[in-house]
């Protein structure tokens, strides 16, 4: 027995309203353990049917793409989920050159090639010379090069396709590949700029200054200093590109006009040009030449987000 505000209140009652306080507790914490762990499943169904939907909305077209080019010609517009009778005959075709359309294959090939290592190469040499000049050479007022750079990007590359051909004219140098180097090293400078000179500022200066006490000049720092701990941002930077060389063809179009001169991207738009066109090989050929810029990616993407993650943080 137990006396409250003068009342005798049974020991037996008080225990019991304590018993079912913990148990109203109890069930009041399994409802919100309950609603959470439905909130969390409900959050990542959603999300994984997101994901799928995307996944599916990615894969259809690479899908469709290796479907007509396992096609016969006639079999192309089928209908069916998977070509009747997979033939490689296209890829065959392709690599052999053995269609009219195809006779320059490996040439434009080779042109794509020449024109992705040397726009990548003189990206990286601008590129690197630039941020060491404006970062570790510390260059009175250089924050306003990397920041002027980074203005050109204000306007659209295609707006700046006419005045281009327009300068490529003057100097003669269309239906020529360094046109299309030029142009391109134009539009990939300002972003290399800004990477290496973020990424930059993660080397320490003292570096620069021991070597300066040991007799080095600004040339030997660079070369044997900057440049191999730069190496995750050059990789970054030279396979970005790399690939905006390969996959440009605007400037392409307009700057390259002969089969000779041509690169694949433009040679593909090609191939509708007849009334009849040859799907299965246009696809083939697509497959093959998006093969490179996919095993560069694949071979050096762990190199590549050391050098975006690191050069996308300002110091």
């Amino acid at each position: 027995m137990s006396v409250t505000y003068g009342r005798t209140v049974p020991a037996g009652g008080k225990l019991a309203r304590k018993t079912d306080a913990g148990a109203v507790r109890k069930v009041e914490r399994r409802k919100s353990q309950l609603n959470y762990r439905l909130r969390r499943y409900g959050t990542e169904a959603v999300a994984m049917l997101f994901g799928l939907v995307i996944a599916i909305w990615s894969i259809t077209p690479i899908y469709n793409m290796w479907m007509i080019a396992l096609a016969t010609h006639d079999g192309v517009f089928a209908g069916n989920i998977w070509p009747e009778h997979p033939t490689l005959q296209a890829f065959v075709v392709v690599i052999t050159e053995n269609f009219w359309y195809l006779a320059n294959f490996w040439h434009q090939f080779g042109n794509s090639f020449y024109v992705g290592l040397m726009v990548m190469f003189l990206t990286l040499l601008i590129g690197s010379l630039a941020s060491f000049t404006v970062g570790r050479l510390r260059l009175r007022l250089g924050w306003m090069l990397t920041n002027a750079a980074l203005m050109t990007y204000v306007i659209p590359a295609s707006f700046l396709a006419i005045p281009f051909y327009r300068i490529m004219q003057v100097y003669g140098l269309t239906n020529n590949l360094w046109s299309v180097i030029a142009a391109l090293t134009t539009f990939a400078t300002p972003y290399a700029i800004f990477i290496f000179s973020q990424y930059g500022k993660s080397i320490p200066m003292e570096l620069d200054e021991s070597a300066r006490i040991d007799g080095a000049n600004p040339l030997q720092i660079y070369y044997r200093i900057y440049l191999p701990l730069m190496a995750p941002a050059l990789v970054a930077v030279g396979t970005y590109a790399l690939l905006l060389a390969w996959n440009e063809y605007l400037y392409n179009f307009l700057l390259l006009s002969t089969p000779q001169s041509m690169t694949v991207a433009v040679a593909l738009a090609q191939f509708l040009n007849s009334d009849e066109s040859p799907w299965n090989f246009m696809m083939a050929t697509a497959i093959i030449y998006a093969m490179p810029p996919i095993i560069l990616y694949y071979g050096f993407r762990r190199y590549m987000a050391a050098g975006l993650t690191m050069g996308g943080v300002k110091g």
